[in-house]
């Protein structure tokens, strides 16, 4: 079977966010089970500086104004698995992050530069490459949200190519004004309730739950959330519309990265049987880098993370002052909201000794701060899956986590029966104020205190089975499904009902 994934980022040269860990390790496991994968990336310099050997592809007449497009090809550097790259450097070759400018406004034309992205995939999916054509189309996120749309207002020559799109945060919608339609190259009659318009608006998300074929998110919890209003964002009637096509996949931990017992990173390697010692070493070392007191005793709340009220960090900011009067430390490395970054920059100069910031990201900061904490902070008002949990399990360090999305998928709460049943990974709170953030804190730390229970715990956390492996399965399930379905001689109508 042959897979082109698409996804605007790809770990470790293009990342802002959880997508470019799994555009990482999502392909290799599929690749383990005997998928071609290919994947189509924009053409950012940090690709192209990184990517040795680029070749030519192919080179397409696009719809916009006429404008011609380079499609390179190379080898993932240390591997053999190939990457098309949409070589443009008048929409990609740009300063600042994927999406926006050193000022930290979106770029104005983020409609035509993920526009051409998302139909070059949909022209692959059609035989731009003549030596190579999927089986499956594969779009992740708002940036390849148009792939589905423009595949099916050309469908392939040779048959029906079967889209699927996966959601990875329904936040982040890809929302532009109705002018930028005219932009898009698409029929006109697609700018409608059943197709890429949004409340007067153009979504590409929208245009990605209405016409791809299967849809899947990455967790189950989080694929039920999504269908009501609380987590919807005005598209959960949309979604409810298309529930029997939609999935919820945990996303899986790169044991190239993250793994206690192979991480350079740490002053010393660990496993199940000697984590106790190794994460003293962490420990040590993470308070000696922060300026923490260098206590072993003292619960060390970690937090890595971007710093935004949707990771319900002004839940912690609140709470902060009664946080360390309780004999805890903090230690947060994270880069995001202007008052947030503020008022934990302050927070840490009056509580020096028992609680640090570092503002930014920092690769070693971050596994030292997973492998050195006691407990990983995550008390997200909505997360759709969640990965620095999943990181902290194999660690041995507890998640606390508000019960939503992955976080309750994936950590289980230290309740009186969990404990006495050797199940517990980790903490859980329902609601979104610093009080239950508090009284969970307080549970945690009085727990640390029962060190038989804490090593029981850490060794039920290291030992849960989040693996690329598993997840790779149920999209190769997806995948299978979904040709089956389209080679029947009676396919089924396409798109899934209005939002």
């Amino acid at each position: 079977m042959r897979v082109l994934y698409v996804a605007a980022e790809l770990y470790p040269w293009v990342r802002s966010g959880g997508l470019g860990d799994v555009s990482a390790a999502l392909p290799p496991a599929l690749a383990a089970l005997g998928v071609d994968v290919r994947l189509l990336l924009p053409g950012f310099a940090g690709f192209l500086d990184a990517f040795p050997a680029i070749t030519d592809a192919a080179r397409l007449r696009t719809p916009f104004a006429s404008e011609r497009v380079r499609i390179g090809l190379a080898r993932l550097p240390g591997t053999e698995r190939l990457a098309y790259l949409v070589d443009q450097p008048a929409l990609y070759d740009r300063t600042g992050n994927p999406y926006s400018g050193p000022d930290g406004r979106d770029w104005l034309d983020n409609h035509r530069r993920f526009g051409l992205f998302g139909w070059v995939a949909a022209e692959l999916a059609r035989g731009g490459d003549p030596h190579w054509n999927p089986d499956v189309l594969h779009a992740h996120d708002w940036h390849a949200g148009l792939a589905p749309a423009y595949l099916t207002a050309s469908p392939a020559p040779a048959g029906h190519v079967p889209t699927v799109f996966t959601i990875h945060n329904l936040a982040y919608q890809g929302l532009f004004p109705p002018g930028a339609f005219s932009e898009l190259a698409l029929p006109p009659e697609f700018f409608s309730i059943d197709g890429v318009e949004f409340n007067g608006n153009v979504s590409f998300v929208k245009a990605a739950l209405f016409y791809s074929d299967g849809l899947t998110t990455v967790s189950p919890t989080y694929a039920r959330e999504i269908q009501t209003p609380a987590f919807g964002g005005g598209l959960d009637g949309l979604l409810r519309s298309r529930a029997d096509t939609l999935t919820g996949i945990l996303n899986g931990v790169d044991p190239q990265v993250w793994d206690p017992r192979h991480d350079a990173i740490l002053p010393q390697a660990y496993g199940i049987e000697d984590a106790a010692a190794g994460k003293r070493a962490a420990k040590a070392a993470l308070q000696h880098r922060l300026g923490l007191d260098e206590r072993e005793d003292a619960p060390l709340f970690g937090v890595v993370s971007r710093l935004t009220p949707q990771k319900g960090l002004d839940l912690l900011l609140a709470c902060l002052p009664e946080v360390v009067a309780a004999d805890n430390q903090l230690a947060i490395l994270g880069a995001g909201d202007t008052d947030l970054e503020r008022g934990f920059a302050i927070a840490a100069q009056v509580q020096k000794g028992r609680a640090a910031v570092e503002i930014g990201y920092d690769e070693t900061l971050s596994h030292l701060i997973i492998a050195g904490s006691d407990i990983i902070l995550v008390p997200s008002r909505f997360e759709p899956c969640g990965l620095t949990q999943l990181y902290a399990l194999r660690y041995g360090t507890l998640p606390l986590v508000r019960r939503v999305g992955g976080l309750a998928d994936t950590v289980l709460d230290a309740t009186s029966i969990s404990l006495s049943e050797g199940r517990a990974t980790g903490f859980a709170f329902d609601q979104d104020t610093p009080e239950a953030l508090m009284s969970t804190i307080a549970r945690a730390a009085t727990l640390f205190h029962e060190p038989e229970m804490w090593r029981r715990m850490m060794r039920c956390a290291m030992t849960a089975d989040f693996s690329w492996e598993a997840a790779a399965r149920r999209y190769f399930s997806v995948y299978h499904e979904l040709r089956r379905i389209w080679s029947h001689p009676f396919p089924p109508a396409r798109g899934g009902g209005n939002g």
